[in-house]
């Protein structure tokens, strides 16, 4: 086999890890409009452009970002870095902390080769502002109150 088409499969690997990891790690149950209510049933080709449905906490609203447009704007080096940071609610960050840097990277080539498409979400919402999407609310409600020790 030449270097070349050794290089084609290795990459065709790590895409298709990369695929396997978004599919496992929920990834598009925010990141692609319309995944969760039909099971999952988006075609591929529009899989993980993010979306104009909001979370909204005490954090204020935030939306899923369009995945394949921030990795179109990032090189690996970035793309680890960002994964590396603390991100809005409901967005479980700290989740990606525990992937190694090969599974980020698989990610990170997976949504590359997907390419860009869609638009950018819409900008966060500070706590109190205009909201003219449709949002989730995860404000908590009725916890239980705590005595102070």
């Amino acid at each position: 086999m030449s270097v070349p088409a050794m290089a084609d499969e290795s990459n065709s690997q790590q895409i298709a890890r990369g695929r396997y990891l978004a599919i496992t790690a929920g990834c598009n149950d925010c990141h692609t409009d319309g995944y969760m209510p039909t099971a999952g049933q988006v075609p591929e080709a529009s899989w993980f452009t993010g979306s104009a449905i909001g979370f909204q906490g005490p954090w204020g609203t935030s939306y899923p970002s369009n995945l394949r447009l921030l990795v179109h704007n990032l090189n690996e080096e970035q793309w680890l870095e960002r994964t590396r940071q603390p991100m809005r609610p409901p967005m479980p960050w700290f989740n990606l902390q525990t992937m190694t840097e090969q599974d980020l990277l698989s990610l990170y080539q997976y949504l590359r080769s997907l390419g860009p498409a869609g638009e950018m979400a819409p900008a966060a919402v500070a706590p109190g502002g205009e909201v003219n999407t449709p949002y989730f609310d995860f404000t908590p409600r009725n916890l239980p109150v705590t005595a102070d020790k």
